[in-house]
C-alpha cells in the first residue's frame, strides 16, 4: 500500500520529467482504468475513462496539435492521503503559431502506486483560443 509521502513522490518525480517535455513516467503513472476528468465545457471537456481512452481521445489529439515538445512545470504539489494536488503551467506553441501555455490545477487519486484519476481544471477560454476541438469517436 502506497504512503502519502510515496504517493507525492510518484507524482513529483513523473512532474519533474514532464518539465522537461518527457511525459512518459506521467503515462506510465496511469492504472489502467484511470480516468482523466477535464472539467469545463469545451469541446475538450468531459471524463475520459481508461489509459487507452486517455492516450487516444485526449492526449492523441491534443499533442498532434503542438509544433513544439510540451513541457508542464510543476509550481506546488500538495498531498492528502490518497489524493496529490498539483498546481502547474504548460509551455508548449501550437501549430498554428498560438502560445498555449495554460495554467493548471490537477487533483489526483492515487491507488497502489497508480494515478486512478486526474480532475483537470484550467483556463478553458485559452483551450477555445488556441485549440482545435479534438476529433472524437
Amino acid at each position: 500500500m502506497a504512503t502519502e509521502d510515496s504517493n507525492r513522490q510518484l507524482v513529483a518525480t513523473a512532474m519533474s520529467a514532464l518539465a522537461d517535455g518527457d511525459g512518459g513516467p506521467f503515462v506510465a503513472l496511469m492504472a489502467d482504468d484511470f480516468d482523466w476528468i477535464l472539467e469545463g465545457s469545451t469541446a475538450w471537456s468531459g471524463t475520459y475513462r481508461g489509459k487507452s481512452a486517455v492516450r487516444s481521445q485526449l492526449l492523441g489529439p491534443l499533442f498532434a496539435q503542438f509544433a513544439s515538445r510540451y513541457r508542464n512545470h510543476a509550481e506546488r504539489i500538495l498531498c492528502d492521503g490518497d489524493h496529490v494536488v498539483v498546481l502547474c503551467r504548460g509551455d508548449v506553441e501550437t501549430r498554428s503559431g498560438k502560445r498555449y501555455d495554460n495554467s493548471y490545477c490537477y487533483v489526483i487519486r492515487m491507488r497502489d502506486g497508480k494515478m486512478i484519476e486526474l480532475r483537470e481544471y484550467l483556463d478553458t477560454a485559452l483551450v477555445e483560443a488556441a485549440l482545435e476541438p479534438p476529433g472524437r469517436p
